[in-house]
């Protein structure tokens, strides 16, 4: 689970200090070197594998869903493991990694990792306590790395030009504020008194809407007004449409948790509204991405092949269906807005992420097997 030290979430000018140290000799252990050089955004095999989970579930597909629950848990508990050796033993990549404005902002997909688990947790196996220790966990980290990171980046002395420090992975930290407002809302309907709950739901909806209107501004900016090149395009940048699809599905599950909240109802036609927008430009994206990435590959003929990042680009596709069909009322269950002719949107990208899911499982095999990734032409 080793990264590529110049891939898109670093700077080319950085690199995380020192060798790798061992237990095992020169190269050190295995785990030692695979927690070494893990990728801070690795928590996105996480997310992806949940949220494809949480798609075959809502298309009916329970013995998938519960499959893949299981796998996560095992995925989960693997990278938090291998993320503790890497605090203890390699602390100096870990800050580095925190210092970077490419790589810091993967230390966000813990976030939407534990949040989604508890998701998975709640909605297939009825695990309500599993759900709360993962809420609290994420809303915790979220309010460590939010902090952090951020104020890391603004007192740094040094930081790189905008084209240099900034892609479509500074977006994770939309998804995790939304992942964390998600479970907030489904947990919100198993316990008496959840106005509270539903209370910060609500303000981590709003204040990710927020943040992704400041982020994708000057993302927007980078890919219009600077050079850009094959390489540039890299995966993360589907967390552009992503982020709009889990503001999406946490807009629409406030709107069928707070049916009794007097809070929720008095805002119900913005909230209604807001949602509809978040879906729109979420759809808006996909076909801009699917343009730009067959311009990266197929015209700049840039070879495709496995890279964990590649994980945060499934994401996207199972939770655009995911959410649509929370919106819409598909898969059997209510809807927060009327709009059946719709339901043929979330089978069709169920489809497509358990088919990236797929493939990305293959090259993560791949490379486990053969240490290198596998190409793609």
């Amino acid at each position: 689970m080793s990264d590529d030290r110049g891939s898109a979430f670093q700077s080319p000018a950085v690199r995380a200090p020192g060798p790798v140290s061992g237990a095992g000799g020169a190269g050190g252990t295995v785990i030692d070197r695979a927690a070494a050089g893990l990728h801070p955004a690795y928590f996105a095999l996480v997310m992806a594998t949940g949220i494809v989970s949480l798609a075959a579930w809502v298309q009916g597909f329970a013995a998938i869903a519960r499959g893949l629950f299981w796998l996560n848990l095992v995925f989960f508990g693997a990278l938090w493991a291998l993320t503790f050796v890497r605090i203890v033993r390699h602390r100096a990549r870990v800050v580095a990694d925190l210092k970077d404005h490419n790589r810091s902002v993967g230390f966000f997909t813990a976030v939407p990792g534990a949040c989604v688990l508890g998701s998975q947790a709640l909605l297939i196996e009825g695990a309500t306590g599993f759900a709360w220790a993962l809420w609290i966990a994420g809303a915790a980290l979220w309010l460590l790395l939010t902090y952090t990171i951020f104020t890391t980046l603004t007192v740094k002395a040094t930081k790189p030009a905008l084209a240099d420090g900034l892609n479509g992975g500074w977006l994770v930290s939309i998804v995790a504020t939304q992942s964390v407002s998600v479970l907030a809302a489904q947990l919100a309907g198993t316990t008496r008194g959840s106005d509270g709950l539903l209370f910060v739901a609500l303000t981590m909806w709003l204040g990710g809407a927020m943040l992704y209107v400041w982020i994708i501004s000057l993302i927007f900016y980078r890919y219009t007004f600077f050079p850009f090149k094959p390489s540039d395009l890299a995966p993360p940048y589907w967390i552009n449409m992503g982020a709009m699809a889990i503001s999406t599905l946490a807009g629409a599950t406030l709107l069928l948790a707070g049916k009794e909240s007097p809070l929720i109802r008095d805002l119900f036609p913005f909230i209604k509204g807001a949602t509809l927008l978040f879906w729109a430009t979420a759809t808006w994206w996909i076909p801009m991405l699917v343009i730009l990435g067959v311009w990266r590959h197929v015209i700049m003929k840039f070879p495709l092949r496995y890279d964990p990042l590649y994980w945060g680009a499934v994401f996207p596709l199972g939770m655009y269906s995911v959410a649509t069909a929370r919106m819409i009322g598909a898969g059997g269950q209510g809807g927060a807005i009327d709009l059946p002719f719709l339901s043929v949107v979330p089978p069709a990208f169920f489809y497509v992420a358990a088919g990236a899911w797929t493939l990305a499982l293959i090259g993560l095999l791949h490379r486990l097997f053969t240490g290198q990734p596998k190409p793609h032409h």
